[in-house]
């Protein structure tokens, strides 16, 4: 029997290497497929409202089921920003500048405690679902490492000493926020396309 096709609602390649990694064993039956569609306003006030506007969006144009995602970093000392606007945060949608501009705005507070935030949404038909997980953790002075992608290289998740830049693939999709965030989905993605 074919899998199941089911569209990742992104234009980010980094996403869909790293989500196919994070999903792995899940995906059991199912077939990831790259979204080539209009890329939808995101104009929800939170990770869980843009996350569904991008899986609606890409189930309305693909007539297939699909999941998305929304993530971003929330600092405390900045009133919970960038949040929503993580991705923009510079003006320019190029991480070296979003980290840059975060770090110039933090300047040298002492309050440095920070959240990724993600919400993964699923849409099929008419229904849909979303959950929303937390990666606590501490912005550095300074980027280190040369992995990941985004905030990485300047956020060190709780409990760790190195920067998420440093971890390997597999050690940073076994705890982030998008891994924790897929894992709570994924019941509802298998349990309506697979083994409904």
């Amino acid at each position: 029997m074919s899998p199941t096709q089911i569209v990742l609602a992104t234009h980010n390649a980094h996403k869909v290497v790293e989500l196919t990694r994070i999903l792995g064993p899940a995906l059991d039956g199912l077939e990831l497929v790259a979204y080539d569609g209009p890329e939808p306003v995101e104009d929800g006030a939170t990770f869980q409202e843009n996350a569904l506007i991008k899986a609606r969006a890409a189930a309305a144009h693909t007539g297939l089921p699909a999941i998305a995602d929304d993530s971003g970093i929330c600092v405390d000392a900045l009133g919970g920003a960038p949040g929503i606007h993580s991705a923009r945060y510079a003006g320019t949608r190029v991480d070296t500048d979003n980290v840059a501009h975060l770090l110039a705005q933090l300047g040298d507070s002492t309050d440095r405690a920070a959240q990724f935030a993600c919400a993964a949404a699923f849409v099929v038909g008419d229904e849909e679902w979303v959950e929303l997980a937390l990666w606590p953790g501490t912005v550095l002075i300074e980027p280190v490492g040369g992995g990941g992608f985004g905030y990485d290289p300047i956020f060190k998740p709780e409990g760790l000493s190195v920067s998420a830049a440093e971890l390997r693939p597999d050690e940073k999709n076994a705890i982030s926020h998008r891994a924790q965030a897929f894992a709570l989905l994924m019941p509802h993605v298998r349990t309506r396309l697979i083994e409904g």
